[in-house]
């Protein structure tokens, strides 16, 4: 490490009631670096980086920017001083248009007092312009996929020309060309002298990013080598403290006879034109397809989500609506949405609430009164099951990782005892042992005759788990595959196709 530390991170500690998230981490960022922050969820990644962004307050520690001591107060605070962060959760104003979103707070103004509309997008075009992105600064940030709200937030970190940028599972919502266009914006940075902290379970993109990284586990720091020096296997076994041979369990489930039979089904007002499959019992199927394809619109046409056009579904032989949510939850029909933090999570009520929220029937006496008893029980159940770490139940979902947010809400959906699992990327940001844990729950799923359909950005991901993948494209299906007998190339290709 021949270069001089831009930033230094000593002795951090950090406690939560119940649970000492940091015990005395250490990490060291070198200019013109891309430095990787790696660690099961809960290893205290981006708690860490929130001390660093003033988000928590340290309990110990000092911390140092260019040689000299910064203690920031808040997330203002440190923009102002030179440190931006991407975070993983998106927390953008979503009825505002994309050019309010990138300059709220610093609105340039006329004489110190109007908002001037034309410095905004003079400003807006040259940072999209230098960065190559192509959303349209006037459009509402709701009406945007997720992928391109993503970009708006990686451009407005940019455009704070900070010394410090922490980019928090920057691509967990990104497609593979969306990707390598963060990659080029990345090297742009380090050519800059910039310091990146890049924290992601994809550990593909890390060997291939990073100059430096730091693994995490529990709390506590455990190594920082060159990325050059570290392997797949080797990250594995530093981040979980165990050998982990296997990315994907052993594919036992036997497909059967079909339960689902879905024809014509086109969607209201969104991109769905037409998608007719079937899905066998005990069989996970796949959907793959580019952003904005129709993947995710297929999974809420068929949980009452949307407004449905046209098109039948046909759950066991029987002819079934799913006109709302309710009457698809009644028909055995559960689905784990993308965006957990908009649409999965109740933030400020506790595990147990949002594991049973759900199922809220199973526990009535008498028509009037819940049975906590049982409601304890079953959120133990599902903390177990699902290996979620936590002080205890009472703990309010927020305060928990991305990726044990995400087990909550599986447990809470395997409490409903569905015969049809819709998942929408439900490994986004869930680290390598935890993905292996949620991959052997969907093949125990399909060896107990449900059948699951997964959405996923990652090709990996849909060979290793699923038996048929079928591939979107322009709102419509292209093409279906056997996982066992394609490649990554087939699957493009057809996503392509009516594109």
């Amino acid at each position: 490490m021949d270069k001089p530390a831009l930033l230094e991170m000593r002795g951090i500690c950090k406690e939560f009631p119940g649970v000492k998230a940091l015990d005395n981490v250490d990490l060291t960022v070198r200019p013109g670096t891309v430095h990787a922050l790696m660690g099961e969820n809960g290893a205290g990644k981006s708690t860490l980086m929130k001390c660093l962004f003033g988000i928590y307050h340290r309990d110990a520690g000092t911390i140092k920017l260019d040689g000299k001591e910064v203690d920031f107060k808040s997330s203002k605070d440190a923009l102002e001083n030179g440190v931006a962060m991407v975070h993983q959760e998106l927390n953008q104003a979503l009825t505002r248009s994309v050019q309010d979103n990138l300059w709220l707070g610093r609105y340039p103004k006329v004489g110190g007092i109007m908002v001037s509309e034309s410095i905004m997008a003079r400003e807006t075009k040259k940072i999209f312009d230098t960065l190559e992105v192509t959303v349209n600064p006037k459009a509402i940030m709701s009406t945007l996929p997720v992928s391109q709200r993503q970009m708006v937030e990686i451009a407005k970190a940019v455009s704070y020309n900070s010394k410090i940028i922490v980019f928090d599972e920057p691509t967990s919502s990104l497609t593979e060309t969306e990707v390598e266009h963060l990659f080029r914006i990345i090297n742009m940075l380090r050519d800059k002298g910039c310091g990146i902290i890049y924290i992601s379970h994809k550990m593909e993109e890390i060997l291939r990013i990073s100059d430096d990284v730091t693994i995490m586990r529990d709390g506590q720091w455990v190594a920082t080598r060159p990325a050059k020096e570290l392997t797949m296997d080797e990250i594995i076994r530093l981040m979980v403290g165990r050998e982990l041979t296997n990315r994907f369990p052993e594919k036992t489930n036997k497909p059967g006879d079909v339960i689902l039979d879905v024809q014509h089904i086109a969607g209201k007002y969104t991109r769905l034109k037409d998608a007719t499959f079937q899905l066998r019992k005990g069989e996970i199927l796949g959907i793959a397809g580019l952003d904005g394809s129709g993947r995710t619109e297929v999974l809420e046409n068929l949980f009452g989500a949307m407004t449905r056009e046209g098109g039948t579904i046909t759950l066991h032989g029987k002819p079934i609506r799913n006109r709302t949510p309710k009457e698809a939850i009644k028909n055995g029909f559960a689905l784990l949405t993308e965006e957990r933090r908009a649409t999965g999570i109740f933030g400020i009520r506790d595990i147990k609430e949002n594991t049973v929220i759900s199922s809220l029937k199973d526990y009535l006496m008498g028509g009037f009164y819940l049975n906590d008893k049982k409601m304890k029980d079953n959120t133990d159940w599902a903390i177990q099951a699902m290996h979620i770490k936590t002080p205890g139940q009472h703990t309010q979902i927020r305060s928990l990782s991305g990726g044990n947010q995400q087990k909550v809400i599986l447990g809470r959906w395997l409490l409903t005892k569905p015969e049809i699992l819709l998942l929408d990327e439900p490994t986004r940001g869930i680290d390598v042992g935890a993905k292996y844990e949620i991959y052997q729950l969907i093949i125990d799923l399909a060896n107990e005759g449900k059948g699951v359909i997964m959405v996923s950005s990652e090709m990996p991901e849909l060979l290793g788990v699923c038996d048929r993948i079928l591939v979107m494209s322009g709102g419509q299906v292209a093409g279906e595959v056997d996982a066992r007998n394609t490649t990554q190339e087939e699957i493009l290709t057809l996503a392509a196709k009516y594109v």
